[in-house]
């Protein structure tokens, strides 16, 4: 069994419709060499892993592998001005747009790590909440960061670490997706919007 990753170049973002569409019609054409030379590249980073198609690649890996190569295409892919559509997830990660943070990085409790993830991809990644995936964090490293699981139906536990860490209880999923695309975008409404309380170890 494996898993796999669909890489493209796209002008600007694209659905996660899209997104699956693209990746069933390439399910049905002929791998052929990189002519992208975006594409090409993505080869040489990850040696074994990739197979060239007309305008993209597949990234394929071992259920085992799957953190460390996904991680690693994330990365290779936005460097190398890609669209990637994690078809296992059905998350799209776009090269934009972008939060106020440079370096911020998005963790999942699922394993994936996202450095400068775009803000529809962290909307999407909250929506996938749930024992397989038990967390979502925005990290600033040596600064601040985010962080929220679920807790008690239909309730969310949000932290918030800025010096001391916080916690409030959300009600629903629409008011943290507001508070995470607030902190991403440098703003900080939702410290006034909720009841926090410090957390002591």
């Amino acid at each position: 069994m494996s898993v796999e990753l669909l890489v493209w170049r796209e002008d600007g973002p694209v659905s996660r419709e899209r997104a699956r569409e693209a990746h069933r019609t390439l399910r049905e054409t002929a791998p052929s060499p990189a002519r992208d030379g975006g594409l090409a590249r993505l080869a040489e980073e990850l040696p074994g892993h990739v197979t060239t198609f007309p305008g993209a690649a597949l990234v394929t890996m071992t259920p085992e592998e799957m953190d460390q190569v996904s991680n690693h295409a994330f990365a290779a892919a936005r460097a190398l001005g890609l669209v990637c559509y994690d078809p296992q997830r059905d998350l799209v990660h776009n090269l934009g747009p972008l939060g106020v943070h440079p370096g911020m990085q998005l963790h999942t409790g699922d394993g994936m790590v996202v450095v400068d993830p775009d803000l529809g991809l962290v909307h999407d990644v909250l929506g996938t909440l749930s024992p397989a995936n038990p967390f979502a964090a925005l990290v600033v490293f040596g600064s601040h960061f985010i962080q929220v699981s679920p807790g008690d139906e239909p309730e969310y536990e949000l932290e918030y670490k800025e010096g001391v860490l916080r916690r409030a209880t959300v009600a629903e999923l629409a008011e943290v997706r507001r508070a995470f695309a607030e902190y991403a975008t440098g703003e900080r409404a939702f410290l006034g919007r909720h009841s926090w309380s410090p957390v002591t170890s």
